[in-house]
């Protein structure tokens, strides 16, 4: 059965409203933002370690970003995308501070999604 208590994390995502491009998701039960076509955030207020931000990025990415952002760290179950704790002191400004990287289309944030694969039908025999 759905959850139906909201996500407290999706005031992050307020900055992309007026974004054409802006869209967002479920995703490992938690919202994700996409602009441009590409994932880019992912809000989670789960349980350790799903209750914080996701930065969607590569490893080649993660050097820079977190030389700008030090509380950023590799996520503890996706390593390849970066993340903070929602009770690390540094969470809002970093959250902002991603929200601008974002909508400045800073090309170390923002991962093309992989394909959904289309579920075959089973076919009968003798069809």
């Amino acid at each position: 059965m759905p959850s139906s208590v909201r996500n407290s994390l999706v005031w992050i995502f307020d900055a992309f409203e007026r974004d054409p491009t802006y869209i967002t998701k479920r995703m490992f039960g938690s919202d994700a933002a996409y602009l441009d076509g590409l994932l880019c955030l992912i809000a989670a207020d789960r349980t350790k370690p799903w209750n914080g931000l996701l930065i969607c990025t590569s490893h080649d990415r993660h050097a820079a970003l977190i030389d700008e952002f030090p509380a950023l760290q590799p996520h503890p179950v996706l390593g390849k995308w970066l993340y903070i704790a929602q009770d690390d002191p540094a969470f809002e400004a970093v959250a902002d501070g991603m929200t601008a990287l974002v909508l400045a289309r800073d090309p170390r944030i923002g991962v093309e999604p992989k394909p959904r694969r289309s579920r075959k039908k089973p076919t009968l025999p003798g069809a």
